[in-house]
C-alpha cells in the first residue's frame, strides 16, 4: 500500500522547513506539522531577535563615539517597547516567509503537535498519516538548574517578551545566550552582572577568546563573577550563591544550557536509540537507529547552529530523494558570539590544536580600533592564528572585535580550503580596515 507521503517532516524550524522545502522540489510527497510558528527557535527566539536587541545595544556606545567625530545628538533615550513591538512585526514577517516558501514548493502543511507511533506512522490532530521517511527535526528547549526559587526565573525564551527592562539584572552562565544577553542588557542601561561557574568564559573556544572577552566587558560596565553558582533564589529577588554570597536583583536569566526536544516524541517507543541527554542519535547520513526515521538540527545535539541544521536539511534530502548520499562536513564551521564586542572564531582553538598536532605556531595582535582614536574609548580589537608548524597550514582564526562575524566569515574560506600562512602573508590587505591584521601578522607569539 503506497504511504500516504515520502516525507513527514516533524518541526518547522530551519532544517526542518529546508529538507521539507528542498524534498519537494526533488518530487517529493511532503508534509511538516508545525504547532507553533514556523521559524524554529532561530526566527523567534534565537538568532534573529537576539542579533536586533544586540544592534540596539550597540547604539548607546555608538553615539558616545560619535561625538568625539563632530556629532552631537542630545541626550539620547530608549524606548523598551519600541523596541519590542518592532521585532515582534519583523519576526512575524519572518513566520510568514518560512511558511510561504513550504507552501509554495507544495508541502502540506499541519498545524498539529505530531508524534512518532512506528517507523512509517505519525499521529498529527488527530489523524495517522504514513510516511516512507520520517523526519523529526524539533529543535532544544532551554534547561534550568534544580534550585529552589527556579520558578523566579526566566531563560532567554521569555527574555525577547518582557513587558520592561529591569533595573538589574543577573545572567548566569558562560556561553553564547549568557554572553550575548549580559551585553544586551548592559548596553540598554541594565545594572548587569554575569555569573558562571567556570573559570573562564567560552569553554570550548580558544582560552584567549574568554580571558580577553571578560576584561573588555568589564570595561563596560558588566560585573563578572566566575566560579560563581546561584544556590538559591527567593522573593525579591535575592540570589543566595554556592559561597553564600548574597545579591538582590529584578531578574535572574538562567542560560545554562538547552536539552534536546524529544520529550513525549514516542521515538523511544518507535525503537529510535536516544542519547544520555535526550538528543537523537544518528550517523553521518542524519539516519536513526530505525533506518526509516531521521533527525536534523539541535535535537541530535551535534553541532547546534542555524546553518548546519539548514546544511544538514539540504544533505538529507539530497540523500533520500536524489540518490546523492551526502554527510554534513562539521570541521572548520565558523562561528559568532554577538556579545559588545563581537566574539569569532573558525578552525582549531591553540588548546586543540596542541592536542591533533603537536608543534604550532601562534600568531596574535591587539589593538584599538581606528574608528575609538578619537573620543577616548579603550577597547581593543583581539586576533589570533594557530598554524601547523610542519605543513604551515592556518588550523583557526579567532577574534574578538567589532563585525567579528562578517570578516571571520570570509577567513573562514581560507581556513576551509587548507591555506597557509604564507599565503595569509601573500594577501594583501585593505587599509585601514581590522581585517588587514588577519594577513600582516608576522612576529610569532609561540
Amino acid at each position: 500500500m503506497k504511504p500516504d507521503f515520502d516525507l513527514f517532516t516533524i518541526g518547522g524550524g530551519s532544517g526542518g522547513v529546508r529538507a521539507s522545502r528542498v524534498a519537494a522540489s526533488y518530487g517529493a510527497r511532503v508534509a511538516v506539522a508545525e504547532s507553533g510558528r514556523f521559524g524554529g527557535t532561530c526566527v523567534n527566539v534565537g538568532c534573529i531577535p537576539k542579533k536586533l536587541f544586540a544592534y540596539a545595544a550597540h547604539y548607546r556606545e555608538d553615539f558616545a563615539v560619535a561625538r568625539g567625530f563632530g556629532w552631537n545628538l542630545g541626550e539620547p533615550r530608549f524606548d523598551w517597547r519600541t523596541l519590542v513591538a518592532n521585532k515582534d512585526r519583523e519576526i512575524a514577517r519572518l513566520n510568514g516567509v518560512y511558511e510561504s516558501v513550504l507552501a509554495k514548493a507544495g508541502a502540506n502543511i499541519l498545524r498539529a503537535r505530531a508524534t512518532v507511533i512506528d517507523a512509517h506512522t505519525v499521529e498529527a490532530g488527530g489523524e495517522r498519516y504514513t510516511a516512507r521517511h520520517i523526519l523529526v527535526a524539533t529543535g532544544s528547549w532551554p534547561r534550568l538548574p534544580d534550585i529552589p526559587g527556579r520558578e523566579l526565573a526566566i531563560t532567554s525564551n521569555e527574555a525577547f517578551f518582557l513587558d520592561r527592562l529591569p533595573r538589574r539584572a543577573l545572567v548566569v552562565g558562560g556561553g553564547y545566550i549568557a554572553l550575548e544577553f549580559a551585553s544586551i542588557f548592559n548596553g540598554l542601561g541594565v545594572q548587569t552582572t554575569l555569573a558562571y561557574r567556570g573559570p573562564r568564559l567560552l569553554r570550548g573556544f580558544d582560552a584567549d577568546l574568554g580571558g580577553h572577552l571578560a576584561g573588555e566587558m568589564r570595561k563596560k560596565g558588566v560585573v563578572i563573577r566566575l566560579q560563581c553558582i546561584p544556590a538559591k533564589l527567593e522573593q525579591g529577588i535575592k540570589v543566595t550563591y554556592a559561597d553564600g554570597a548574597a545579591q538582590e536583583v529584578d531578574l535572574v536569566m538562567f542560560a545554562t544550557g538547552r536539552k534536546p526536544n524529544t520529550a513525549g516524541l514516542g521515538l523511544e517507543g518507535a525503537g529510535v536509540r536516544l542519547a544520555g541527554d535526550g538528543a537523537v542519535a544518528v550517523d553521518r547520513y542524519s539516519r536513526s537507529s530505525v533506518d526509516s526515521i531521521h533527525a536534523i538540527g539541535d535535537v541530535t545535539n551535534r553541532l547546534n547552529l542555524t546553518p548546519v541544521a539548514t546544511a544538514e536539511g539540504m544533505a538529507l534530502a539530497k540523500t533520500l530523494f536524489r540518490n546523492e548520499p551526502t554527510p554534513v562536513d562539521h570541521v572548520n564551521v565558523p562561528t559568532a558570539v554577538f556579545s559588545d564586542p563581537n566574539v569569532a572564531a573558525v578552525g582549531l582553538s591553540e588548546e586543540a590544536a596542541r592536542r591533533q598536532y603537536g608543534e604550532i605556531d601562534i600568531y596574535k595582535t591587539a589593538f584599538r580600533a581606528l574608528k575609538l582614536t578619537l573620543g577616548g574609548h579603550e577597547e581593543r580589537t583581539f586576533m589570533k592564528l594557530v598554524v601547523d608548524a610542519a605543513s604551515q597550514r592556518v588550523l583557526g582564526a579567532h577574534m574578538i572585535g567589532p563585525d567579528a562575524g562578517e570578516i571571520i566569515q570570509g577567513v573562514a574560506i581560507a581556513v576551509k580550503l587548507g591555506a597557509t600562512k604564507a599565503q595569509f602573508d601573500a594577501t594583501i590587505g585593505i587599509h585601514p580596515t581590522a581585517a588587514e591584521e588577519f594577513v600582516t601578522m608576522r612576529e610569532r607569539a609561540s
